[in-house]
């Protein structure tokens, strides 16, 4: 310390490291001492002495200190990254109820659980009793429910909210509490480094969450983040299978075929590269005895993907070159033949089915034009410019035969497939001459179908319908649009030109000219206004295509089996008997 004369001398004991570098300790009274202070050390007094000695050269010991002291606060940085013991993650209190987790799971395996059977029931009545203890189980349940809330037609009874809390307006804004929750709990702990089953399938339904909440980047990212760690537990490995019970063993691998199943249909909307291949068994009817649900249909929808590879998306997302005619009509034989006739499937089994089929046919069909293979006078009709014609006829036909509750379970994702199928179709009527004679009903009655459709279905009323009306106005504004008006649009509509090309359309044999059909960004603002009317109810009989009901309703997801609502919209009839489907109850 400091004598009065100002002079300074050293302390009565050195402190660590000026004691381990053998210098004079200048400390002033206070810490850090000069030494360490010039140093960049920490000035510490925890070092019991030792036996005086050679201790090496003062460089050496401050490299070592350094190391040591780095060593030191990364192991402590890495201790507040753990929970303590005794409050593993702080779980908000009053957030969910028990009765709404119950309806959540509920939910989940009458209506999700045919398309996405990676989920064991018992298993998930014993995670849910784990929460308050278990992070893992925790976070899992929070983000089921956040996803099964945040889906478009999930509908609450009254007074489902009471005494929770913070009471939310809807269940869509409770989703995205329960959704934020699960995201906060989830950085307290490293998930990463020793992923579960659970961690992935939470991921899984994180990305889910946020597909609804058109966040597509963030949606991409928590994908990925449970691909990759699909991979860190080796599920792409057909050996690691085989050392789990036959229950963890099946619902491992749906899991990765349904993220396979996921990111390429993630990849061909929004241009990704893919990270997942076919290196395991495709799922079978019978690879849980003790399961009762219909997987036939989970099953044709992995193999509907399949041919979907690196080739494919390489050429879609212009990374390779080589695509030929053959390979295309190759690959649209092969969709036309995936399907059988009759699906032994459920109801919602086979809307995913029918409408993904005709979705990648329109898509192939784009990636034909975009290279200049498709012909006026093409051998194969997948190879013509009026294919979408057919694409969109079959696709109403199909559409057809199916309720409306099981149209709407499948959320955004369906809605965004009939909303490229009906933009491909418009862009082909604005710019490809056709006969009528070639077709029962003319391409307007399968665009008018098709709005019908989506502008009917909770979640298409609000956003899609107005997209298509506006990429209709702009394409062909001459068009009758009964029960319409368009207040604002503008002259020329920005398109999202999924393939670069020529400005020019082709009036000739070949499409190497042609016009690459995309469809209009989701992001383009409504610039249109409408008379006060509902899409739904809207009359189509003047000059547009054939008369649509008026009293389309919403199912009651709680209620009997539903009519099928959309049985009215029908064009032809299916050859022979009508087309059943088991109850996904």
């Amino acid at each position: 310390m400091s004598d009065p004369g100002g002079s300074t001398t050293a302390i009565k004991r050195a402190c660590d490291a000026c004691h381990r570098r053998k210098v004079k300790c200048i400390g002033d009274g206070t810490r850090p001492c000069r030494n360490c202070t010039a140093a960049g050390l920490t000035c510490t007094f925890n070092a019991i002495p030792q036996k005086k000695g050679p201790k090496g050269s003062r460089a050496k010991v401050i490299s070592e200190l350094r190391e040591t002291q780095r060593q030191t606060q990364l192991v402590a940085a890495q201790m507040q990254d753990l929970p303590p013991q005794s409050a593993p993650y702080l779980p908000r209190s009053g957030l969910v109820s028990v009765e709404m987790i119950t309806l959540c799971v509920d939910y989940y395996f009458l209506h999700l659980y045919p398309t996405q059977p990676i989920l064991h029931r018992v298993k998930v009545g014993e995670t849910i009793g784990r929460m308050e203890t278990d992070v893992e189980a925790y976070c899992l349940v929070m983000s089921l429910c956040a996803y099964m809330m945040i889906q478009p037609n999930l509908v609450l009874p009254p007074g489902a909210f009471d005494g929770l809390e913070v009471a939310p307006q809807s269940s869509y804004q409770l989703g995205q509490m329960l959704l934020h929750e699960t995201l906060r709990v989830r950085k307290c702990y490293d998930y990463v480094e020793t992923p579960t089953i659970w961690t992935i399938i939470t991921s899984f339904f994180i990305f889910g969450s946020h597909f609804c909440l058109d966040k597509h980047n963030t949606a991409w990212f928590h994908l990925r983040e449970a691909t990759t760690l699909a991979q860190i537990l080796g599920m792409h490995d057909e050996s690691a299978y085989r050392s789990v019970d036959v229950v963890e063993s099946s619902r491992r691998r749906r899991l990765y075929w349904l993220l396979f199943v996921t990111e390429r249909s993630y990849a061909l909307q929004k241009h990704r590269p893919l990270t997942l291949q076919a290196t395991i068994n495709v799922p079978t009817l019978d690879d849980d005895p003790s399961e009762t649900a219909q997987l036939n249909g989970f099953i044709h929808l992995v193999n509907l993907f399949r041919p979907f590879d690196d080739t494919f998306l390489g050429v879609w997302n212009k990374s390779k070159t080589g695509c030929t005619t053959q390979y295309l009509a190759q690959l649209q034989q092969q969709l036309s033949d995936a399907l059988p006739t009759y699906l032994n499937s459920t109801e919602s089994q086979a809307v995913d089915l029918r409408c993904s089929q005709q979705w990648l046919r329109t898509m192939v069909w784009q990636l034909s034009i975009s290279h200049g293979f498709l012909s006026s006078v093409a051998a194969e009709n997948a190879m013509s410019f009026t294919f979408p014609i057919e694409v969109a006829r079959d696709l109403v036909l199909e559409a057809s035969q199916f309720s409306q509750q099981a149209m709407e379970v499948h959320g955004i994702g369906l809605i965004e497939k009939l909303f490229d199928v009906a933009c491909t179709l418009t862009d082909v009527m604005s710019c490809v001459p056709y006969d009528q004679n070639n077709f029962d009903y003319s391409p307007r009655d399968y665009l008018n179908q098709l709005m019908c459709i989506i502008s009917g279905l909770r979640g298409g009323q609000e956003k899609y319908a107005p997209l298509l009306l506006a990429k209709i106005h702009e394409s062909m504004p001459s068009m009758p649009m009964p029960g319409y008006t368009f207040a604002n649009v503008p002259t020329t509509l920005p398109t999202e030109e999924i393939y670069d090309g020529s400005q020019e359309h082709s009036s000739g044999p070949s499409s190497s000219n042609s016009t690459p059909f995309g469809s209009p960004p989701l992001s383009t603002p409504a610039t249109f206004g409408f008379r006060g009317m509902d899409f739904r109810s809207a009359p189509t009989s003047a000059g547009f295509g054939p008369a649509m009901p008026n009293n389309v309703q919403y199912a009651d997801l709680a209620g009997p089996p539903q009519v099928h609502y959309y049985q009215d919209l029908a064009l032809h009839g299916y050859p022979g008997t009508a087309v059943k489907y088991e109850d996904d109850g």
